[in-house]
C-alpha cells in the first residue's frame, strides 16, 4: 500500500502544485523554514538519556494555539521534550512567537514524500509522534510503524465529507488508522466515525476536544472593554453604547452578509458598529475593495495607522488577535458556516468569552459542539443572508436574551475544559519509563494495576 502512495504522490503534487503555489504567494512568509520542507531540518542531537522526543505536528494558527495546554502539560515533565512542526507560515509564526522557550526546535512539517520524510525523522530522531485533528500523512505513519515509534492523533476528528471518503476507502483508512498507538476523538459523534473504520475500542480514548482548554486570554474588565471599543473608534455616544457585531473567522460572502445586517440594523436606529475578522488575514486587501463601496467610515488595522475618531467597519486583518478583540463584541457570528461556504469555523473561542453565537447550516466540521451550544441556548441557527440579518436585529433589540445566551456560553465551555490534562495523562501512563531511564510503550491492562515489565516493547534507536 505504501508503494502505491508514493507512485501516486507526485503526480498528485504536480496537479496541486500552481494552487498550492498561489496560497503560498497570497499569504505570504514561505521563505522563512522553506527548506524544511523538503526534509532539510536542523539535524537535532540525540535526546539525553532518560529523555523522550516528541514530534508534534500542528497544521496552522487554529491547532498552535489549540495544542499550547497539552504541550504546557507535557514539559511539565522533564523527562519529556518537544519538537513542534506545523505547515503554514502564520502558524510556524505563531508558533515560534509563543512556544519558542517550551520547545527544543520549530519547523516547519516535511511534504510527505517518502525522500524527505526520511530525512526529517533522521534529523528529527523522534521518540514518539503526535498529530492534530484530521492529519493522517501515510509516509509519516509508515515510518513510524517500520522504527515501532509510538503514533498518538490528538483531538481526532472527521469532518462528514472526509468521513465518506474514508467510508468509500474503508480497508485503505482502517490499515492506516492502526498505524495509531491512541486515537483521542475531539467528540462522541468523531469516537463513533473511528470506530465505523475499524478502530478498536482499545485503540480510542474519547476525551473531548482540547479547543476548549485554550486560555481565551485575560478577560477585560468592564473598564478595559470599554477602553478597547474606544480604540476601534467604537466610542460610546452621551446616551447609548454601540452594538458590535463580531464577524470571526469569516470567509468570502460572509462579510457582505454582516455589511448586509450592519446597514439594516442602522435603518431601524441601532448604532451597529461591525469587526471583520476574516480567517485569513491576507484577504484583507480583497476586502478593503468591498469595504471602498459601502457608505460607512472604515479602519483597516494592518495598516498600522491610527482609526478615525469614529469608525463603523473595523477590519482586522491580523494574526493570533481573534480572542483579545472579540471581547469588543455584542454579538459573534463565526464563520465558514454560510453556503456555499462549508465546514465551519469553531465556535468554542466566541463561548469561552461569554458572546452569543450565530452560525450559518454549514457547521460540519463541528457539527456536536454546535448542536450542543444550540441545545443549551448559547447560540442561533441562521439559515442564510436574510436569516442572519432578522437575527442580528432581533438579539439587538433584546437584551434579556443576549445575557441568557452569555450565560449558558459561559456555563457550557466551563464543563466541557479538561481534555488536555486526560491526553497528557494517558499519554503519559503510555510512555513509561523503564530500565536505565529509556522509554518503551506498552499495553494497556484491564485493571487499574501499574504494568509489569514483561508488558514493555524497547524501542530500538532510528
Amino acid at each position: 500500500m505504501i508503494w502505491l502512495y508514493r507512485l501516486l504522490f507526485l503526480p498528485a503534487l504536480f496537479i496541486a502544485l500552481p494552487n498550492y503555489l498561489f496560497r503560498m504567494w497570497r499569504r505570504g512568509g514561505y521563505g522563512s523554514g522553506f527548506a524544511h520542507r523538503f526534509g532539510l531540518i536542523e539535524r537535532l542531537p540525540p535526546p539525553p538519556e532518560g529523555t523522550v522526543r516528541i514530534w508534534l505536528q500542528a497544521v496552522s494558527v487554529g491547532e498552535v494555539l489549540a495544542i499550547g495546554p497539552l504541550l504546557k502539560m507535557l514539559v511539565q515533565d522533564p523527562s519529556i521534550e518537544i519538537v513542534l512542526t506545523t505547515t503554514t507560515s502564520t502558524g510556524y509564526a505563531e508558533a515560534r512567537k509563543r512556544y519558542g522557550e517550551l520547545t527544543r526546535f520549530i519547523g516547519i512539517f516535511p511534504l510527505d514524500f517518502w525522500p524527505f520524510n526520511r530525512s526529517a525523522w533522521q534529523r528529527i530522531q523522534p521518540g514518539v509522534i503526535a498529530l492534530t485533528e484530521s492529519e493522517l500523512w501515510p509516509e509519516h505513519l509508515h515510518r513510524a510503524k517500520r522504527n515501532e515509534v509510538p503514533a498518538f492523533l490528538i483531538n481526532a476528528r472527521l469532518s462528514d465529507r472526509s468521513f465518506r471518503r474514508y467510508e468509500y476507502l474503508r480497508g485503505a483508512a482502517g490499515r492506516l488508522l492502526h498505524n495509531f498507538t491512541k486515537i483521542y476523538p475531539a467528540s462522541s459523534l468523531d469516537e463513533g466515525r473511528f470506530r465505523k473504520l475499524g478502530c478498536p475500542e482499545s485503540q480510542i480514548l474519547q476525551t473531548g476536544s482540547i479547543k476548549f482548554d485554550v486560555g481565551v486570554g485575560q478577560r477585560l474588565t468592564q473598564f478595559e472593554r470599554e477602553r478597547l471599543r474606544a480604540e476601534l473608534g467604537f466610542k460610546a455616544g452621551p446616551e447609548t453604547a454601540p452594538f458590535v457585531l463580531v464577524g470571526a473567522s469569516t470567509w468570502p460572502g460572509e462579510e457582505e452578509a454582516l455589511l448586509d445586517a450592519q446597514l439594516s440594523l442602522r435603518k431601524r436606529g441601532i448604532d451597529c458598529r461591525l469587526l471583520l475578522v476574516p480567517r485569513h488575514a491576507e484577504r484583507g486587501s480583497s476586502l478593503t475593495q468591498n469595504l471602498k463601496k459601502q457608505p460607512l467610515t472604515w479602519f483597516q488595522r494592518s495598516s498600522r495607522g491610527e482609526p478615525p475618531g469614529e469608525t463603523h467597519v473595523y477590519l482586522a486583518d491580523t494574526t493570533g488577535e481573534l480572542s483579545h478583540l472579540m471581547q469588543a463584541g455584542d454579538l459573534a457570528f463565526v464563520g465558514k458556516s454560510l453556503p456555499p461556504n462549508e465546514g465551519g469555523q469553531t465556535p468554542i473561542e466566541a463561548a469561552g468569552l461569554g458572546l452569543p453565537v450565530l452560525f450559518g447550516p454549514n457547521m460540519t466540521n463541528f457539527s456536536e459542539v454546535s448542536q450542543s451550544l444550540l441545545r443549551c441556548g448559547a447560540a442561533s441557527l441562521v439559515v442564510d443572508r436574510r436569516a442572519l440579518v432578522d437575527t442580528c436585529l432581533q438579539l439587538a433589540l433584546d437584551g434579556e436574551r443576549r445575557g441568557r445566551m452569555r450565560h449558558s456560553s459561559l456555563d457550557w465551555h466551563a464543563v466541557n475544559r479538561g481534555s488536555s490534562q486526560r491526553i497528557a495523562d494517558n499519554m503519559k501512563q503510555l510512555l513509561s519509563r523503564g530500565p536505565n531511564g529509556a522509554f518503551y510503550d506498552f499495553e494497556e491492562k484491564a485493571s487499574d494495576a501499574p504494568p509489569s515489565d514483561e508488558f514493555f516493547k524497547p524501542k530500538p534507536k532510528l
